[in-house]
C-alpha cells in the first residue's frame, strides 16, 4: 500500500470516470439555502491530527477523518500515518472517524463484492477500537469509483465522497460528492478561497479534503498557514461547519434509497 499509485490514464481512464459520475447516482434532494462547509482529511497522516486538528478546533469546529486501517502505524509519502491512539483521541474530541476502506485500493479496478468486503473489514476494525458509527460517510481512495461499487456501497453509507472539484447542491450525487482540495501551494490556496467566495454567493455544501498538514507538505498536502488561511476565510464568511456525517443528518433523509 506504500507503492506509488498511478491512476488509469488515456481514453479508458476518462470513460471510467465519466461512467462513475453518470451512473448509480443518488441525487441530493435537499435545497441548501445557507452555505455549509465540512473539512476532511484522507488516510490520515499524524500531521493532520497534530497540526490540522488544532486549527479546526480553534473555531469550535470538528472535522471528518477518513480512515484506512490498513495504513495504521505505517509511513509513506504523506509522513507518519495514524495509529489507534490517534483515532481514539480524535473520536473523544468529537471528530468524525469515517471509512476509507481497509486496503486503500482503487475501487474502479476492483470487483464490487471484494471492495465492499474490504470496507466492511475496515468498519468492523474501527468498531473494535470503539468507533461505533464509522459508516455514516465514506471517501473513495484516490477519488476513483465505478457504478458497480457505488451500488454495492449505497445501502451502507449515507454519503460517499470523491475528489471531483465543486460544491454540492440539489441534484448532485450523494454516492460521489464533489470536494475541493487543500493542496497545490499558492494556486491551490486561491482555488480553495474562490470556493469559499462562491458558496457565499450561491449556497451549497462545500467539502474540503486534504492529507498531510506540515511545513514541507507532500504534493497532496498543505502547510499549516494554508489551512489557517482557509479556516479564517470560512469563519469570516460565517459559514456553518460540521463533519460530513452531521451535515448529512441535517439534510432530508435519503440514506436507503436505491441508486438510479
Amino acid at each position: 500500500m506504500n507503492t506509488v499509485y498511478e491512476p488509469a490514464s488515456g481514453l479508458a481512464g476518462k470513460l471510467n470516470r465519466l461512467a462513475a459520475r453518470r451512473f448509480a447516482r443518488r441525487p441530493l434532494k435537499s435545497d441548501i439555502s445557507v452555505p455549509l462547509a465540512s473539512f476532511s482529511f484522507d488516510d490520515f497522516p499524524k500531521s493532520a491530527r497534530e497540526n490540522g486538528m488544532p486549527l479546526i478546533e480553534h473555531h469550535g469546529w470538528r472535522a471528518t477523518f477518513y480512515t484506512a486501517l490498513g495504513f495504521a502505524g505505517q509511513s509513506n509519502h504523506l509522513g507518519e500515518l495514524m495509529d489507534a491512539a490517534d483515532i481514539r483521541a480524535l473520536h473523544l474530541r468529537g471528530h468524525e472517524i469515517a471509512c476509507h476502506s481497509f486496503s486503500h485500493h482503487d475501487a474502479s479496478r476492483q470487483g464490487a463484492k471484494a471492495f465492499a468486503a474490504d470496507c466492511e473489514r475496515n468498519c468492523a476494525e474501527l468498531m473494535e477500537l470503539g468507533i461505533y458509527k464509522p459508516a455514516s460517510s465514506f471517501a473513495f481512495p484516490y477519488g476513483e469509483a465505478s457504478p458497480a461499487v457505488k451500488r454495492a456501497l449505497a445501502h451502507r453509507y449515507g454519503a460517499m465522497r470523491g475528489v471531483y472539484p465543486g460544491i454540492n447542491r440539489k441534484g448532485d450525487d450523494l454516492n460521489l460528492l464533489k470536494a475541493v482540495a487543500l493542496d497545490g501551494g499558492e494556486a491551490g490556496l486561491e482555488r480553495a478561497l474562490a470556493a469559499v467566495r462562491e458558496v457565499q454567493t450561491r449556497p451549497g455544501w462545500l467539502i474540503f479534503y486534504g492529507h498531510d498538514v506540515r511545513e514541507n507538505p507532500s504534493q497532496w498536502g498543505c502547510t499549516p498557514d494554508f489551512l489557517k488561511t482557509v479556516c479564517k476565510a470560512v469563519a469570516e464568511a460565517s459559514i456553518a461547519v460540521l463533519p460530513v456525517g452531521e451535515t448529512l443528518s441535517h439534510l432530508a433523509p435519503q440514506r436507503m434509497e436505491t441508486p438510479a
